[in-house]
């Protein structure tokens, strides 16, 4: 079992910046593939940005530029910078881990929430 605990979210004035954070913590593999989503009223959760223990980073198009994903992985601890916020970014923040042979072991954090005002 994996346990993934967010931290940061808040509220923020448009064109301000947030640190989200995701401690990981239990039976965590070595390769695994993290990833921040969000969800905001209303609306389905969609992807933000990806980054594997190995490889490179994925961004949705809408934050490309604006948001850095990072990864520690001798915390085990995922990164969000997130820069030039937009109210159109406000949503409930979760933190996601999948590992195992085809991605079967599917964890997500509670989420956090960032509200950006304009």
């Amino acid at each position: 079992q994996v346990q993934l605990v967010e931290s940061g979210g808040g509220l923020v004035q448009a064109g301000g910046s947030l640190r989200l954070s995701c401690a990981a913590s239990g039976n965590i593999f070595s390769r695994n593939f993290m990833g921040w989503y969000r969800q905001a009223p209303g609306k389905q959760r969609e992807l933000v940005a990806t980054v594997p223990s190995i490889g490179n980073t994925n961004y949705a198009d809408s934050v490309k530029g604006r948001f850095t994903i990072s990864r520690d992985n001798a915390k085990n601890t995922m990164y969000l910078q997130m820069n030039s916020l937009k109210p159109e970014d406000t949503a409930v923040y979760y933190c996601n881990l999948q590992q195992g042979l085809g991605h079967q072991y599917d964890y997500w954090g509670q989420g956090t929430q960032v509200t950006v005002s304009s």
